[in-house]
């Protein structure tokens, strides 16, 4: 059995729930509350400036060049196609930037940050691979789906399906894979916590959005 799908098999129950989640459901079939998916990309706006902070610096502890050219390149989508998603999504659905963070955000944040701070590439991708292989997982359940929805809803589901997503997630699946074996029990333990903690706080994040986030208005 593969590392990450070892790590995986410790969160099954919360894997289940983050990556068949209703809200995901919803928003594949088209059905979900505007106001819900408006909530949801609020909060899940915040992510990416840590995001791009974690994966930067995998990026700068990543073994060789070879080991961190798929990751610039997967940086640049996230700064460039899905930064402009969330804005123009924001701008389509009539609502600013969210002006506070959720609970559910600010523990997701908070972890991204540890790991990131840990100055631990292991640290760092096992984060990473939750994150990307849950909603890969999800997406994918409902890539046939996207033609046809509003944009806010098709272009988040091809964003994390394909592929383009689905080599993204194989490679960082390869590169904890990698280093799974060179780790002390000690280290194994730490990434084992990391990847255990990130998809409870996934399947939290999505508990939220589905009972529905507070949307951020505009104030005259």
């Amino acid at each position: 059995m593969r590392p990450t799908e070892h790590l995986k098999h410790h969160s099954l129950a919360d894997w289940k729930a983050a990556t068949t989640h209703a809200f995901t459901d919803a928003l594949g079939a088209g059905s979900l509350d505007l106001d819900k998916m408006r909530g949801y990309l609020q909060q899940d706006y915040l992510f990416v400036e840590e995001f791009v902070r974690l994966l930067a610096a995998a990026i700068s502890n990543a073994p060789t060049l070879a080991d961190a050219v798929p990751a610039a390149q997967f940086l640049a989508v996230i700064t460039g196609p899905e930064n402009t998603y969330f804005q123009r999504s924001l701008e389509a659905l009539n609502v600013p930037e969210a002006k506070g963070h959720a609970p559910e955000t600010q523990a997701f944040l908070d972890l991204m940050r540890r790991a990131r701070l840990s100055g631990n590439y292991e640290e760092m991708l096992a984060v990473l691979v939750v994150a990307e292989w849950s909603y890969l997982t999800w997406a994918t359940a409902v890539e046939d789906k996207a033609v046809g929805l509003p944009f806010w809803f098709a272009e988040w589901i091809t964003l994390h399906a394909g592929p383009g997503f689905s080599g993204v997630v194989e490679y960082l699946r390869s590169q904890l894979d990698a280093v799974w074996p060179t780790l002390s029990p000690d280290a194994q333990d730490k990434v084992t916590t990391h990847f255990v903690t990130a998809v409870e706080l996934e399947r939290a994040f999505f508990d939220a959005a589905w009972a529905g986030f507070p949307v951020a208005r505009d104030t005259p």
